[in-house]
This record gives structure tokens, sequence and C-alpha cells, in this order.
């Protein structure tokens, strides 16, 4: 599909929208790689020594996975902002663009004379997008925040895990969900600004977006007074959600109606009493009895393979997946058949890339070059001396 709509593409969403990026690491890059993909001009403003995820490793042909992920469709222009002359460089570059995207360290921006009200006046249309840990105000304001800090404080860490254990997620979400409301409250922005005329300050705080993705268990606390557990690979308020152990191995499934409750007693444990069991009724009740029912649950499933427990649920229609290794998700079937995979370019040769989940069927997502460091600083320099 992709390949087909690209030979005709039309305007994308985002044509003729400048974006300056002052950004670091994953939330920023992030948030600027989703409108680079949808055909803004992200100018992507560098150090000397280049974005620190530059260096995180190199494993793709010496470019590091995580900046090829975030940075692809950019262009990399090298400032030294402790230089005046090149301050002055990046304040016309903000002249000219509809939006700016900041995480640097608390306060760096404002020092830099960068703050949104160092910039209102001159640039009274500009969409202002702060990153942090914490936010612009409070306390802790002034905290340095990275990913694993956040999901500490924000309490992800305290229902992620098994019971004797936390864990912090294996993916960024901090970052990223703080990168995804950036995104999104650009995109508002944008449309208010089509008809106010006006730019806007976006102040996005990670342990808010954290906070926000942990209201249900806080519900549940607030409501009840108890605090979900830490369940592993099982749910911490829906039973049975997870992974149940088989014969030859675990089959994960998931059961949200009290029909599918009904339909895996009687297709799949072959135990309909269960469903007339009063202790299991409905969801609140079976949370109640967790223990009790989930150790029914595998004496019942260890009598069979893994393969019949899956072809059981399939045929009852209860919701069934794998527990997917990294090969296997870059191998799943699903991806491979919805053409999912794509090429990139980078300094050192092609790279794979997953196409973007927008999934915008009139205006497919680009899928740019990673840049090299600096790679576009005499370009984007010439263009500004010539629109002066």
């Amino acid at each position: 599909m992709q390949d087909d709509l690209t030979a005709a593409r039309p305007p994308l969403p985002f044509s003729g929208v400048r974006v300056v990026a002052l950004e670091q690491a994953v939330a920023a890059p992030f948030c600027s790689r989703q409108l680079a993909d949808l055909g803004a001009e992200v100018v992507k403003v560098e150090r000397p020594g280049g974005d620190p995820a530059r260096h995180y490793d190199g494993v793709l042909n010496g470019v590091s996975a995580y900046f090829a992920w975030l940075n692809r469709g950019k262009r990399s222009v090298v400032l030294n902002l402790k230089i005046e002359r090149d301050r002055a460089l990046c304040l016309r570059l903000l002249g000219r663009a509809d939006v700016f995207i900041h995480n640097l360290a608390p306060g760096a921006v404002e020092r830099l004379g960068f703050g949104f009200d160092d910039l209102r006046l001159s640039c009274p249309s500009l969409i202002w997008c702060g990153i942090s840990g914490y936010g612009p105000d409070g306390p802790q304001r002034l905290r340095k925040a990275y990913d694993l800090l956040i999901q500490a404080e924000s309490g992800v860490v305290s229902v992620t895990g098994t019971g004797d254990a936390p864990a912090k997620v294996g993916i960024s979400i901090a970052d990223l969900s703080a990168g995804l409301y950036a995104y999104s409250s650009i995109l508002a922005a944008l449309i208010q600004r089509g008809r106010t005329g006006r730019g806007e300050r976006i102040d996005i705080s990670m342990l808010e977006c954290l906070a926000e993705w942990m209201m249900p268990p806080v519900h549940v606390w607030q409501g009840s007074g108890v605090i979900p557990p830490r369940m592993g690979v099982r749910h911490n308020m829906i039973v049975p959600y997870g992974a149940y152990a088989c014969a030859d191995g675990p089959v994960v499934f998931a059961v949200q109606t009290d029909r599918e409750w009904r339909r895996l007693c009687s297709d799949v444990l072959r135990a309909p009493e269960l469903a007339t069991d009063e202790r299991f009724a409905t969801n609140a009740r079976r949370v109640m009895h967790r223990e009790a029912l989930e150790m029914m649950i595998e004496d019942r499933l260890r009598l069979r393979s893994r393969h019949d427990a899956q072809a059981a649920l399939g045929a009852a229609d209860i919701p069934t997946g794998e527990i997917n290794d990294v090969p296997a998700v870059a191998a799943h079937p699903q991806l491979v058949a919805r053409r999912r995979w794509a090429t990139a370019q980078t300094e050192a040769g092609p790279v794979t890339a997953l196409v973007p989940p927008h999934n915008l069927r009139q205006s497919p997502s680009l899928m740019g070059a990673v840049p090299g460091l600096g790679e576009h600083t005499d370009a984007v320099l010439a263009e500004l001396a010539a629109s002066s």
C-alpha cells in the first residue's frame, strides 16, 4: 500500500509547517519525528558533539538504534549556542518557525533567550512546546529527569513486576508518553492557531503523563482503599487475564465479559460448573477469589498441550495471543502481511524501519533519511541568509 500511494503523493498534512527542535534523547525527538513523518520540515539543532542519543550504541553499522528510530526525516544543523553568533542564528530560525520543541535541562532555553516570554512578542504565532520531567513550576521544577526516574516517581514501577519484586517497563514509556502528548497538543494548537492566528505555550510534564496512565489503580485505591497488586504477566484488575501454564508452556488469553467467562468455562476448561459458582460470577468476585480461581484454571490447562489450549480458545472466540520475543516481533506475520516494514537511509547505509502507525490512507508517512551530524547546516543557513 505504501509504495502504491507514494507514486502520486498528495501534499502531506504538515507540508509547509516549519519546526525547530532543540532536542535530545527520546521524548522531544519522538514528538518531532511524528511531525516529520507527515511532512513537516523539522530542523534539529544539535550541539557540536551531537544529540547524546547518537552515541548510545552503534549497532546499525555505526548508527545508534535509538537515534535511527527517533530522527528519521529531519535536517541536522549544528550550532554552538554558547556563542552569540550561533544563538542569533537559532533565533532567526525560530522567527521563521511555526513550532518550537525543546527538552533541554530545566531553565536551559530561558538562559539562552528562547523562553516563551522571550519569544512571544517577536514570534506571536509560534507554538512553543517544552517537555520536562516535572513541569515549569512547583517545588520539583528544577529536577532533571530520566525515564526510569519518572517510572518510579509516577508509581508505574510499583505496579509492574511480580509480588516479589517491582520492575520498570522494558521500553521508555515515560519519554514516549510525553512525546505523544506533546505531539497531540501541538496538533491541537495548530488547529487553534488556524482559527485565531495566535501561537500557544505548551508545557508537557513526563510525571503528569504517566500519572494520567496510572489513574485506574489510583481510582481503585481512592474508592476501596486497596492497592492493586503486582501480577507479572497477569492483570491486577481483571481475572482471568494473562499467561497460564499448560503442559508444555504458557498460553495467553484475556476474558473481559461474563459471556466470555462462561464460554471459557464450558468450551475451554470443560468445567461449566465454574460459570455458576457464586465466587466467580462477576469480575469483581473473580478478582476477590483470584488465587483459588487461577489455581483451578491451571489445574485444568496443565492437562492439555499449549497448542490444544490455543485451538480451544480460538474456537470459543476467547482473545488469545503469543508472548513474542524481539525476533518474533520483527518477523510477525501480521506486520509482514500489512507491509509494515520499509527502508530508511542513514549515513552508514539503509536500515529496516517500521512504517509509522498514522495510517492516513491518502497521506502515507514519509520514510525520510536519518541525518548525519550537521549534514544540513550549510544548506539551512544558506536558506536563512537568502530569506533575510
